[in-house]
């Protein structure tokens, strides 16, 4: 039987085979398994090593540079493809470390996911997974400690919102790794407040917005509207992409606000991100490098990403929410030479 009272997080709560484990010395032991891995694997783990699981599946590969267990051991977020244990999967487990030695591994089974041929990669999935849904879990870490040391319930509130950030983007993700679009527009929504909203979730050092007031309310689904907004957002900051004289891809990334070298700190200038309204629908632009005309199609690729450490889903994931929403999208310049991207209703 499973046993999870000393897991942080109950494993009944993943929907998923999951186990809890703890690092032990070059390897990990299992603390505990939740039902969904036992009628999944049927085989009693508890106590014993977390390679045993991995040695029964033929095949094994990590988004990583070592083997499973090595990363597990580390502390390191990784995603792990398992496939060639009788009919069961192919698997792709993701490992979920905590600060204290312990952590889980989530196994979700590929075989609800449509072909490869139409799929992000196993990369690309991963890299969402460990970078997009950081942020929101790390804040949700500090505000529980945070709630511990001070006592304040306040910090609870961060918490809750933290999660729901995380169930958002999980859900973005399934409107990719899915043939069907999890979008319900069935409120009015303000298209000003959805774009000053996901403006406050990301990190937007040198970088300066302009809303117009005169932008029109739309029946879309508002927490796709704001991702929609948060994505396009992001692409201005951190991934303007530029050629240089000789016809060869640039990419102008933006670190991490507060750090040395964001895009303000390497010209001098700030980057201007507008929100105007336009004939039947309205329209973002920046006054960055642009996009060239001959990529404009395919930065709405999955996976397709200019800079080292991408996920590539950012765009595609704009360019299926307005699908979705049954819009239309379109990619040009804006009149300083930036990246404008016109959506009509």
């Amino acid at each position: 039987m499973s046993d999870d009272r000393h897991t942080a997080i109950p494993l009944r709560e993943f929907p998923d085979p999951a186990l809890a484990y703890t690092v032990d010395g070059d390897d990990a032991r299992v603390t505990a398994t939740n039902d969904a891995f036992e009628q999944q694997f049927e085989q009693e783990l508890v106590g014993g090593r977390v390679s045993t699981i991995f040695d029964r599946f033929n095949s094994c590969n990590t988004t990583g540079d070592r083997e499973p267990v090595s990363h597990l051991v580390r502390g390191d977020r990784i995603g792990i493809r398992l496939d060639g244990y009788g009919n069961r999967g192919p698997f792709f487990a993701r490992v979920i470390p905590s600060d204290d030695d312990t952590g889980y591994l989530v196994f979700s089974d590929l075989r609800e996911c449509p072909d490869e041929g139409y799929s992000p990669g196993v990369d690309q999935v991963s890299s969402v997974i460990s970078h997009d849904l950081r942020n929101p879990l790390d804040v949700a870490k500090a505000h529980l400690r945070a709630a511990e040391e001070t006592g304040d319930p306040e910090h609870f509130e961060s918490v809750a919102d933290a999660h729901d950030r995380m169930e958002q983007i999980i859900r973005d993700v399934l409107t990719l790794t899915r043939d069907d679009a999890v979008v319900q527009p069935t409120e009015e929504v303000a298209i000003e407040t959805a774009a000053r909203d996901a403006w406050e979730s990301i990190d937007t050092e040198q970088v300066e917005l302009t809303v117009s007031e005169s932008l029109p309310t739309v029946t879309a689904d508002s927490d796709r509207l704001q991702r929609l907004f948060e994505n396009v957002f992001r692409n201005s900051v951190e991934h303007g992409v530029s050629t240089d004289e000789k016809g060869s891809e640039q990419t102008t990334e933006s670190p991490a606000k507060g750090h040395p070298g964001a895009r303000g700190e390497q010209t001098g200038e700030s980057t201007t991100v507008v929100v105007h309204p336009l004939e039947g629908g309205f329209y973002l632009a920046d006054d960055g490098p642009g996009i060239p005309p001959a990529k404009r199609d395919v930065v709405f690729t999955p996976g397709y990403s200019t800079r080292s450490g991408g996920t590539g889903l950012g765009l595609a994931i704009v360019d299926r929410i307005v699908e979705a929403h049954g819009w239309d999208l379109t990619l040009t310049a804006a009149d300083d030479g930036g990246a404008r991207f016109e959506i009509t209703f």
